[in-house]
């Protein structure tokens, strides 16, 4: 694969409370902001709560998701006097940060999330972003203390709908498990670290270090499963099995427990061999989800430096 080269990383924004009950970003954003963390080595940085409103009620948003509202199409939908808060939102940080798909956009967002799911420290990239992959190779070869993996989901940057989609590169870091409006220890270290590592990365690429190529494994989004329900009131009528909950990225095979039902059946796994993700996220109760279903790929990624003048 051949050696690819990148403008210097200058501008990078690091945002928490995008969802504002997921409280290792809040905290990690509010601390530098409060420190005054604006300037890293060559790096100027931003730290911002994405959505006040949602972070000062400790809700996930306060009227819908602000983290689904990023789409070239939501971002360019005219104002009106019914337009949700997070999308009206999502159109300032777009003003703010980029504009999206712009030269004049931030050079890389970060964005900070919880999940109450036991998926350990993923990053997550939504379009192929070789920058993005550089900095998980980093952070897994620095961080030992949790599983470190990378979630790709394969999307065209028009309709990518995260906020980390606004910048020239960007990725989400995603940790867990943590209660919403909980602040663990173990888990704001770990996203502390990662932001660290995030950091000291980009220093190292602007300052003229080769980042040598190979392969890296990720996880690829196959398809969701939804919980069973009852088929005249939709309500819920099993509940993840006990040897599916806290096996996030487990090799799920036909013939698998993956539900119990509130009688005391065991509903079993049937499809072909895939890894479960977001298992019995406490978010996507209301988006129908039970658990996302992976694919696990290698993806080849050239050596990359910076471009000098």
């Amino acid at each position: 694969m051949e050696h690819v080269s990148f403008p210097a990383l200058s501008r990078v924004a690091i945002c928490g409370g995008t969802h504002g009950n997921e409280m290792s970003g809040v905290w990690i954003a509010r601390e530098m902001q409060k420190q005054r963390v604006d300037k890293v080595g060559s790096v100027s940085i931003t730290a911002l709560i994405s959505n006040p409103r949602a972070v000062e009620a400790c809700k996930r948003y306060t009227e819908t998701d602000l983290n689904r509202c990023f789409t070239n199409a939501l971002l360019s939908a005219p104002i009106t006097d019914t337009t949700p808060y997070e999308v009206r939102r999502a159109q300032e940080l777009n003003a703010h940060l980029g504009p999206k798909g712009s030269q004049e956009g931030m050079d890389l967002v970060c964005d900070l999330h919880n999940t109450t799911a036991n998926m350990g420290l993923c990053i997550m990239s939504y379009t192929l972003d070789w920058i993005s992959l550089h900095i998980y190779k980093h952070i897994q070869r620095k961080i030992t203390s949790a599983p470190v993996r990378l979630i790709y989901l394969d999307m065209t940057r028009p309709e990518a709908y995260s906020l980390d989609s606004l910048g020239k590169h960007g990725f989400s870091i995603e940790i867990g498990p943590q209660p919403n409006g909980v602040v663990r220890a173990d888990i704001f270290n770990l996203m502390k670290e990662a932001v660290d590592q995030t950091i000291d990365w980009i220093q190292r690429f602007n300052s003229g270090s080769t980042f040598e190529g190979g392969e890296v494994e990720a996880y690829t989004l196959e398809k969701s499963i939804d919980y069973p329900r009852d088929p005249e009131t939709k309500e819920i009528t099993a509940i993840i099995h006990p040897q599916l909950q806290d096996r996030d990225f487990s090799l799920l095979q036909p013939g698998d427990p993956i539900f119990l039902s509130l009688s005391g059946e065991t509903v079993k796994y049937e499809g072909k061999e895939l890894h479960p993700f977001f298992v019995n996220e406490c978010a996507y109760y209301e988006k129908k989800i039970a658990f996302h279903l992976a694919r696990k790929i290698t993806m080849t990624v050239p050596s990359v430096n910076v471009k000098m003048d």
